[in-house]
């Protein structure tokens, strides 16, 4: 049963210096972790002062508590003064009838966020904890909401950078400085935080000392005929080439020829994966190619909804 306001309000009154939260389980299961109560006051105090947002202000979460997205909404509200109105977390959320100066989401609540009669009376939306779909994106980029996509973890409280829908680029909080290490993986330095420097497996383009451009998981690449994939840029591609997509992602195998084959998991049945194939000649370079299909009947993902990427067995 998820965590409730009130539990985690005594968490936050008592004396114990650190909260419980959990990694999001999308590169093995949850883990539990514990988080600074100062760190997570500095990132709310960040989160507040850029959305503008007070004692005045309504902070609506249909997240569960249990989790850092879930958790980092209360605390912003009660940082700034007032009460957050936490939702029973659903696909499905109903919202309040009032003005919401925040919500935030996972993208697997937008279709019904964007559905919701409240839709006009939101001032800012926070997405965040997996990756829209560029059909996600186009549908909020139409309803007209200030939308910010985030960057974060849960050992960093949430987000540390932010990027308005349509940009490219990533813009660090305040106290954030960014560099690479020898992979091409974003290390961050928080001047503010307990931990000073967290290192990443995120391999960026940094454009500047307060911005970067995230390309994907070192973890996920794919090297295949001495050319290095990136699934989550090639997933995205595919995805603006064929709009009516099932949910799928790409990951490998070992490969004779390849090394490593770029290969494509989809929700569906043999006959769709024989057509997928045939669109992906026509729009996607050879290079980049799947060379191969899997269907499957469900593909796993995390509680927000992040896709748990499975390798086939071979």
């Amino acid at each position: 049963m998820s965590l409730s306001l009130e539990d985690f309000r005594n968490q936050w009154l008592s004396d114990c210096d650190t909260i419980q939260a959990h990694t999001s389980g999308s590169t093995g299961a949850p883990k539990p972790i514990l988080l600074s109560k100062c760190d997570m006051r500095k990132s709310a105090r960040a989160t507040n002062a850029f959305f503008g947002l007070t004692d005045k202000s309504r902070f609506v979460c249909p997240l569960s508590l249990d989790y850092i997205a879930g958790k980092m909404m209360a605390v912003r509200a009660w940082i700034a003064g007032t009460e957050p109105i936490m939702l029973p977390p659903s696909n499905n959320p109903e919202l309040p009838d009032c003005q919401i100066d925040l919500l935030a989401i996972v993208p697997s609540q937008i279709e019904s966020v964007l559905a919701s009669p409240s839709l006009c009376a939101i001032r800012n939306l926070l997405v965040g904890g997996a990756h829209m779909s560029p059909m996600q994106k186009q549908l909020l980029a139409e309803s007209g909401l200030s939308v910010y996509e985030s960057y974060g973890m849960t050992e960093t409280c949430s987000h540390v950078a932010l990027r308005r829908l349509g940009e490219s680029l990533f813009t660090c909080m305040p106290g954030v400085e960014i560099e690479q290490d020898t992979r091409g993986c974003l290390k961050l330095k928080l001047e503010n935080f307990t931990v000073k420097e967290l290192q990443t497996n995120d391999i960026v383009c940094i454009h500047d000392s307060n911005s970067f451009e995230w390309l994907g998981r070192i973890d996920n690449v794919i090297n295949s005929g001495g050319l290095k994939i990136f699934p989550e840029k090639l997933e995205e591609e595919i995805s603006n080439k064929i709009p009516d997509m099932p949910p799928f992602y790409i990951t490998d195998v070992e490969d004779v020829k390849w090394g490593r084959a770029v290969v494509l998991v989809y929700e569906g049945d043999e006959a769709l994966g024989t057509l997928i194939m045939e669109q992906l000649r026509e729009c996607i370079d050879g290079k980049f190619r799947p060379k191969m299909y899997i269907p499957v009947a469900a593909i796993a993902r995390t509680y927000n909804g992040k896709i748990i990427r499975q390798k086939p067995v071979q």
